[in-house]
């Protein structure tokens, strides 16, 4: 269920796109599965068809979503492809971590120090 805050100070767009990544990511939305036409979601939400319209671009230019034409806008497959890369990478450092004898504590702080440098140093969307 998507809920748009017309209080917040998040755009309306913003507001659209950060739930639909989000059900993509957590799986409420599966691989494959067809999303309601631009102008349908944003009669539904009470949105302008161009507010919807910039949330589905950022969500296809970001991988989650793929547009197919006239047959719909659909969840990727690719974010299934980032989180096998990502395992793969997690299973790569936890032998270099093993390896070179540092403990797994410490190993969860480097990662954390990590994304924590990646998040602010990522450029802001708008």
């Amino acid at each position: 269920m998507i809920v748009i805050d017309a209080a917040s100070p998040v755009p309306p767009f913003e507001q659209l796109r950060a739930q639909l990544a989000r059900q993509i990511q957590d799986r409420t939305l599966a691989v494959g599965a067809r999303l309601p036409t631009i102008r349908h979601l944003a009669a539904d939400l009470g949105l302008a068809v161009n507010t919807v319209g910039r949330a589905y671009r950022e969500l296809e230019e970001a991988g989650l979503i793929e547009t197919r034409g006239r047959a719909g806008s659909f969840v990727s497959s690719s974010g299934e492809e980032g989180r096998e890369r990502a395992r793969r990478a997690a299973a790569d450092y936890a032998a270099v971590i093993a390896s070179v004898g540092i403990d797994a504590g410490e190993a969860l702080r480097i990662v954390q120090a990590a994304l924590t440098t990646t998040d602010r140093a990522a450029p802001a969307t708008s």
